[in-house]
């Protein structure tokens, strides 16, 4: 917008939701003493953001959209009460002041002053945070894998459309100039038809056995961090927020290595074959009549394999180490393209030097995946990653989930979004929820 213009941000913001369909009261101008950095817009042209999960992967969120001159830090929300005072430290450290603190999102949302909130709560909160955002008003940014299940991503593409709301799935790896070259390169036909792929996700440590049941922490609201699933008594390692365990080990809050490094990798594969509106017909689980590896299958054949390595790898004489394997391995008919955070490689080499024009498919360029999202916010154009790709991606991995649970394939329908001839599967496609834990009706 015009520096001169007498529309600020924060009205406009208000406006686009008012046209919406969304009920706002209408523009809050904040007092002075709220201003913080004396660099920054003045308050009533900033836009504000609440931030809702302050844990592990929030630390950069919380520091990084604090620091930018458009945003103005308003709220934050942890059931943890430990980490919901750390958070309002490090915002008040990057020259924000009157954060409201609450335990309760809710509280967030009906907060005028929150035009914007970022949700990175454990993956089983996800949904419900995002589909309530969004019909109060509010602009999202969710962490990835942007659901638990499939219905939920469902929901929440309808909420997005519904309310005309921006979303950003913070699978920033769309942001990362290697992986949109490689991405670019596949998409563009410069390693001629693509056979398979490979994609490193590893695994995930099993909970651990006999754990302690203990009483819950004073200051945490446990049943609050179960919210809708099931309830078990209070262990340490249950709610533990590490990237290597934690509730991650648990599918009652996420889908292990599908939804953590699945949602990055399967993000960037759906990107550069050109299938963010659809997806694979078939997925198969490690151990079914002996397949080595789980891998899916797209119509035209087209083979993504979950931690299968390069022959070279898999053969290693006596003494010599293995090449460190690539994130993503792209294999085609007249090349590769091998891809992980910070290098691209590729056969042949001159490849990847290769200078896209106006006479290539171009894809969506973003130098910064937060950015992006305010850019997005302000414009009202789609983000990098908005809900419809979030959902297709996230329906790869939780699919992987059930057959890997099941321990048998399954066939689906992209185009109806449906589990095909098997009854338990598709009842697998949602999970049940605890009372009082309902989902947003959208």
């Amino acid at each position: 917008m015009k520096k001169n213009s007498s529309i600020t941000r924060r009205s406009f913001l208000k406006h686009s939701a008012t046209a919406a369909g969304a009920a706002w009261a209408g523009p809050m101008i904040l007092k002075a003493e709220t201003l913080g950095n004396s660099s920054k817009a003045a308050a009533n042209s900033r836009i504000g953001i609440g931030f809702i999960g302050t844990g592990l992967i929030a630390q950069g969120h919380l520091k990084s959209f604090a620091s930018m001159k458009e945003l103005q830090a308003v709220a934050a929300c942890d059931v943890n009460q430990s980490k919901l005072e750390s958070a309002v430290k490090t915002l008040e450290s990057k020259g924000a002041t009157s954060v409201m603190a609450t335990s309760r999102y809710e509280e967030v949302l009906d907060n005028p002053a929150v035009d914007i909130v970022c949700i990175a709560t454990p993956d089983h909160w996800h949904a419900a945070v995002a589909i309530a955002a969004m019909k109060a008003g509010k602009d999202v940014y969710v962490e990835k894998p942007m659901t638990l299940t499939i219905e939920e991503g469902k929901a929440v593409l309808a909420a997005e459309q519904k309310y005309g709301r921006i979303l950003q799935v913070g699978s920033q790896q769309r942001s990362s100039a290697h992986f949109r070259i490689a991405a670019s390169l596949v998409r563009n036909g410069m390693i001629g038809e693509v056979k398979e792929i490979y994609a490193q996700l590893y695994t995930m440590p099993k909970p651990p056995k006999d754990q302690a049941v203990k009483p819950v922490p004073e200051g945490f609201d446990y049943d609050r961090w179960l919210g809708p699933t099931p309830f078990y008594d209070y262990t340490d390692h249950r709610v533990l927020s590490t990237y290597g365990g934690g509730w991650r080990c648990y599918w009652d809050y996420g889908n292990l290595k599908f939804g953590d490094w699945g949602a990055h990798h399967f993000d960037i594969i759906q990107w550069a074959l050109g299938r963010d509106a659809t997806g694979p017909v078939e997925f198969i689980p490690k151990g079914y009549e002996g397949s080595k590896y789980h891998h899916y299958r797209y119509a035209d054949g087209i083979t993504v394999w979950r931690d299968k390595k390069a022959a070279k790898n898999q053969a290693v004489a006596p003494g010599e180490k293995p090449e460190k394997e690539p994130s993503i391995r792209f294999i085609g008919s007249e090349g590769e393209v091998r891809v992980s955070r910070g290098m691209i490689d590729t056969t042949p080499a001159e490849l990847k030097r290769h200078r896209f024009t106006e006479n290539d498919i171009l894809l969506y360029e973003s130098k910064n995946h937060r950015q992006n999202f305010i850019d997005s916010v302000l414009s009202r154009e789609p983000t990098i990653c908005p809900a419809s790709v979030g959902h297709r991606t996230g329906s790869i991995c939780q699919l992987a989930g059930i057959a890997q649970r099941l321990g048998r394939p399954l066939k689906w329908n992209p185009d109806a979004e449906q589990i095909v001839g098997d009854t338990a599967a598709q009842g697998m496609q949602d999970r049940p929820r605890r009372k009082g834990y309902e989902l947003p009706t959208v």
